[in-house]
């Protein structure tokens, strides 16, 4: 047995454990999983050798070279609550299949990884804390169709559409029972909550916030919430969304990164009585997030969908900028948060049909490009800004009201991402490449919308 493993050897004697499950996220950030059947000698290989895969099928690599091999990571390992027999699961690392079986460079959770290192590196800080809100729908039934002659969604809820829906209390808070059972779930999985609410959207939104981890940790955590929610509605007969914009006329869902840095074992943004008790580098951290704000939506909201909730005029962040409290800007700086150990801001433009471990490791490479070139955010013009973004006083820049602008944005600014190979020329063009299909295929079919604006002609 694994007694240099108590988590797994704790796991495997009170489970009886049947499967192991390996977990790997593809580019896109969808996850996929293998199934082996367990013995301690099957487990042993796995953690030896690992099991081979196909690559290209996670767009990691070309069709023509694409064998590689994932091995268990033992820190992240779980029984899976979902799988009807005992299963214990594991997020993975990923090799090449060359003699030395070196790590594979671009696999996701060891870019993630090697991002937050140089933190270390350029003595910045020890690690990066991330607290992620979920935001997403609930819904009693879904059906949709795509085709050339049949296109549609029908949506059904079983809340009443009654406006403002935040903190909404019963009986109009439908599903804050199962809000109340995820939280149990994700909790056993080994993740932190701080608390759950209804949100705006008064037809099923909902919100889910976790406490702070570091990156790698936290992007894995946010995949495992998906997992949960994901299945827990699913046993439930419910219909549950991540997408920013499901519902017209009902406010979108986010996926707001709450982040700070650590530095000897303290809060290295903090400064008490400066603006916002945030201090020069965190305020350079802050102006390289925002200058590089355009390019990083190509990674924080990577759908068409995602530009349908960041639009002007509702709540949803779109003006490059920061400030206290405002939450129409980029970067909101909370200011009910007194305690210096969690001084901190908040990044609110992204949605959680983002690749957590491609989203994070960007947003850091921004930060650390912003305090390495001391990127002063009040000398670029983006705040601070407390008074409403529209005033027509101001002038403001945008983030980008489209994911082919984003895109764009991204293949001309990308430098920041290269720093020490986190990122590659040919991971970025690859990932524009096939985002670009993807926004070319949307754009190209028609809409029900554009029938009734436009059939009659």
């Amino acid at each position: 047995m694994h007694s240099d493993h108590p988590k797994i050897e704790k796991i495997v004697k009170t489970h009886k454990i049947e499967f192991i499950d390996l977990k790997v996220s593809d580019l896109n950030g969808r996850l996929h999983h293998l199934t082996l059947p367990y013995s301690d000698a099957i487990l042993k290989d796995l953690i030896k050798n690992g099991v081979g895969f196909d690559g290209s099928s996670y767009g990691f690599q070309r069709v023509e070279n694409s064998d590689m091999i994932m091995r268990p990571d033992l820190e992240t390992a779980m029984l899976d609550p979902f799988r009807e027999a005992s299963t214990i699961s594991f997020f993975t690392r990923v090799y090449n299949t060359d003699t030395d079986n070196t790590p594979f460079q671009f696999d996701l959770r060891n870019m993630a990884e090697r991002a937050e290192l140089l933190l270390q590196k350029y003595k910045i800080g020890q690690s990066s804390m991330w607290g992620p809100e979920f935001e997403f729908y609930i819904l009693s039934d879904v059906t949709f169709k795509s085709e050339a002659t049949d296109s549609y969604f029908r949506i059904e809820s079983e809340e009443r559409d009654g406006g403002n829906g935040y903190h909404i209390a019963n009986p109009l808070d439908v599903y804050d029972d199962f809000r109340d059972e995820a939280t149990r779930f994700l909790i056993e999985a080994g993740i932190s909550i701080r608390y759950h609410h209804h949100e705006v959207g008064s037809l099923g939104q909902q919100e889910i916030e976790t406490n702070f981890d570091t990156l790698l940790p936290m992007a894995d955590k946010i995949l495992l919430s998906k997992y949960i929610l994901h299945n827990l509605a699913k046993e439930k007969n419910l219909f549950l969304t991540f997408m920013p914009k499901p519902l017209y006329g009902q406010a979108g869902s986010g996926m707001h990164f709450h982040h700070f840095l650590v530095k000897n074992n303290k809060n290295a943004f903090y400064k008490k009585g400066s603006y916002a008790n945030l201090n020069e580098m965190a305020m350079y951290y802050i102006g390289g997030v925002l200058k590089h704000a355009p390019a990083l939506c190509a990674f924080t909201n990577p759908t068409t969908n995602s530009y349908k909730r960041l639009v002007p005029g509702v709540e949803a962040p779109t003006a490059i900028n920061f400030g206290q409290g405002n939450r129409a800007s980029c970067v909101r700086i909370p200011r009910y948060v007194k305690d210096p150990l969690k001084t901190r801001f908040e990044y609110r433009p992204p949605d959680a049909t983002a690749n957590p471990y491609l989203a994070l490791t960007a947003l850091l490479m921004a930060g650390l490009d912003g305090v390495i070139n001391k990127i002063d955010p009040v000398k670029e013009g983006y705040g601070p800004y407390e008074a409403d973004e529209y005033d027509p006083r101001i002038e403001m820049n945008y983030l980008p009201f489209s994911l082919d602008t984003a895109l764009n944005a991204l293949k001309i600014d990308h430098e920041f991402l290269l720093r020490d190979d986190i990122f590659s020329s040919s991971l970025i063009e690859h990932w524009i490449s096939v985002k670009t299909e993807e926004f070319n295929k949307i754009s190209n079919w028609p809409s029900p919308i554009e029938y009734s604006l436009y059939f009659d002609f």
